[in-house]
This record gives C-alpha cells, structure tokens and sequence, in this order.
C-alpha cells in the first residue's frame, strides 16, 4: 500500500485553513495561506480535475497517456484507494477518458474496481491488442476479490437449499441419510429403550449423484446493466463449480450469445460480452425455454431493465409459459449495490400480476434469493423482508 505523505503538526487554526484551501482550490488562495510542498501537489491533482470545465480548460488532464498517467500515480501517491477509486470515476465521466484507458500504461496505473471494470468491459473491441493483457489483469484482480468475498457463502446458501430440495422421506434402506433422520427424530427418544423410534425417514435417494436442479442466468446487456453483467458473471462462474447443479449463462441484446463453456473463467465471459444496442428479451426467453428440460427443477433469472425492443405481448406469454410449466422464474432489474436505474414499469406490473416480482437485488442477498427458489419459497415475501422489493422505485410511489 502507498505510503501517505507526512503532514506537520500545524495548530487547529491553520489546519482549518489548509483543509478549505484544498476543498475551494485556487479561488481561495486570497482568503487562506498559501500551499507548499506536498499540498501543493495535492493541489495540482485536484485541480486537473475539478478545476477544468469545457470552454478554457483551466486545468485538465491534457490529451496525452502520460500526463494522465502521471496524474494517476499522484493521486494513489496523495489520497486513500476510496477516495482514488471515486476521483477516477469522475474523470472518466466529467473528462471523457474512455479513449486513453485504452493505453497499457494507463490500466497498469488505475486503482481496479467494478466501476473501472464495466468502463473496460464497455470499451470492449476498442481496446487494442497492446492493451488487452492489462485491460485482462486489472479486470481480472476485481473478478477474484468478489469471488473470494461471495463464493464461500454462494456455495453454502446454494448447496444446503439443493440438499433440502432433493430429500426424499420414503428412501429405500440403503439411500436413507441416518445422521439427518437421527437429528429429525430426537424428539421420539425412549429412555427406557436408549433408541429412537424414526417416525420420519430422511434421504437422498439417488440424487446425490446426478444434477438436482438447473439454474440459467439471463442477461441484459444494455448500459446501464453493466454492473450486473459483472456480479452475474462471477456468481454464474461459481455455482457452475457446483456438481449438484447445471448452470447456463445467456447475454443478450437483439442477438442472444450463450457463454455457458466460459464459466470457467468469468474474465472471458466479461469480455465475450458487448455493452449497449438494443434489447430484444422475447428473443432471449425463447433461447432459454430450449434450454429447459426439467421445468420442475428449473429456475430461471432474467436480469433486465425490461426495456423490450421486441415483441412485448410474446415476451410476457413466453414468462406465463414457463411458470406454468413449473418453472421457478425470477426477474431482476439489477444485481448490484446501486438499486434499480430507470426500468420499464408496465413490464415489472404486468410479471408482478403472474405473482412473479421485479426488483433489484444486491450481490450479498442474492445467495440467499436463490437459496429461496430452489426451494419455491415465497420470494415476493422474502423480497420485503429484506426490503428489496422497493429498491429503485421513485420517491413518489
């Protein structure tokens, strides 16, 4: 970690006034003391950014990688990461430097973080092919903090909610789980007879060593669900580990791709990815029912903004289609700590009608979602005890 540059010790007085300085920048100077040293060049950071506007570039950047690359390296070198990883969002967005993140040496200087992450993914084939092995390693060091941090739990949640639905309580004597019909019986033990009498039979049957249950993840590739795209790659990659369960992985816009024989690798499937264009999820829902051989032991997560370019009226008959059938179906409007953005709302009120919820979902709940519907739990109730059922809906409702 970068070593932060030593202050001297100044009185209240003084250090009020160095910290207004730096906050209002050179308008200021007349009404605080002046800056020295490494203030100064904290200063200088600041400005680049905060002080430049589009008719007299009073600061900026320049049009060249190495001053931005210079910039980059002063401000890990003068401010902590999560103030870093904000000041590079917003020169991204408030100086427009998508084109220059295509430069090697500039990747090799950003500060990795998802927000980084979804403006790499979204430069897609524009990053050169000298670019590209930077462009994977930073991509690839966010992919593995957020795997470590949810696979753990994604395993667990997943893995006990598939057990509980494939117990079966009539096994045949060589399937029956005797510790589980043990623990479920405790409350018959007889003293006298130092036994349990097993009311209720619990085992796995045959199960245990065939997949359970199917998950396909389908996904919106439209900007705004760029965050998404990332979280569901990575929880797609991990539950796809899982012997006990097949998991596919769809993208789509008006074209439908299946990354499903990526999930190995959730930087490959990021990059297989193209933000932006157009939506057509009838197309992708009917991509997906021929995916479905076991409705019964299916669940299917579509992640949309419902936006649709496509036939609306099929789509909906397509979801109707697929409950019907037993298909546990689950419509997210985003999966990430942001809450929803902007989605279609007689789309969400037309699934909500078929007893189906849209809402968004955070990436720490969304083990326990699936947890949820793998074993056709009441998601609509879950959704509001965990107060998501409301996230990104207007103030006004």
């Amino acid at each position: 970690m970068t070593e932060q540059p030593t202050v001297p010790a100044e009185d209240g007085a003084n250090q009020r006034g160095r910290r207004w300085r730096l906050v209002l920048g050179e308008p200021a100077a007349e009404q605080f003391a002046g800056l020295g040293g490494a203030d100064l060049e904290m200063d200088g950071a600041l400005a680049a950014l905060y002080d430049a506007d589009t008719t007299n570039r009073r600061g900026g950047l320049g049009a060249s990688a190495p001053s931005v690359a210079r910039w980059l390296g002063d401000i890990r070198k003068y401010f902590p990461s999560t103030v870093v990883q904000v000041m590079q969002h917003d020169a991204v967005t408030r100086l427009n430097l998508h084109a220059l993140l295509t430069e090697p040496e500039l990747i090799d200087s950003v500060e990795p973080d998802i927000d980084m992450v979804t403006t790499l993914i979204g430069l897609g084939r524009a990053i050169p092919e000298s670019s590209k092995a930077s462009a994977r390693a930073l991509v690839r060091k966010v992919v593995d903090e957020v795997e470590k941090r949810i696979a753990e739990r994604t395993r667990s949640a997943v893995g006990a909610a598939v057990d509980r639905a494939s117990r079966v309580h009539r096994p045949k004597l060589r399937d029956i789980d005797w510790n589980a019909t043990i623990a479920r019986n405790l409350h018959n033990y007889l003293p006298e007879q130092k036994t349990i009498v097993p009311e209720r039979l619990v085992g796995h049957g045959r199960r245990a060593q065939v997949v359970s249950k199917d998950i396909i993840l389908a996904i919106d590739q439209s900007g705004s669900m760029a965050r998404s795209i990332v979280y569901a790659s990575i929880f797609g990659a991990v539950i796809a580990t899982m012997r006990s369960v097949r998991t596919s992985l769809v993208v789509f816009d008006t074209e439908v791709v299946d990354l499903t024989d990526h999930l190995d690798d959730p930087v490959d499937v990021l990059f297989g990815t193209a933000l932006g264009g157009g939506t057509d999820i009838n197309r992708a829902i009917a991509y997906c029912q021929d995916l479905i051989t076991r409705p019964n032991d299916s669940i299917f997560v579509l992640i949309s903004d419902l936006y649709e370019g496509g036939v609306r009226d099929e789509m909906l008959k397509r979801v109707a289609h697929m409950q019907a059938a037993g298909v546990q179906v689950v419509v997210l409007l985003a999966l990430s700590d942001e809450g929803a953005p902007a989605f279609d709302r007689e789309i969400a009120g037309a699934l909500a009608a078929m007893g189906i919820p849209a809402f968004a979902c955070t990436p720490d709940a969304f083990p326990d979602l699936l947890a949820v519907a793998i074993n056709r739990g009441d998601i609509v109730g879950w959704a509001d005890a965990n107060e998501l059922s409301r996230r990104g809906m207007s103030d006004e409702e």
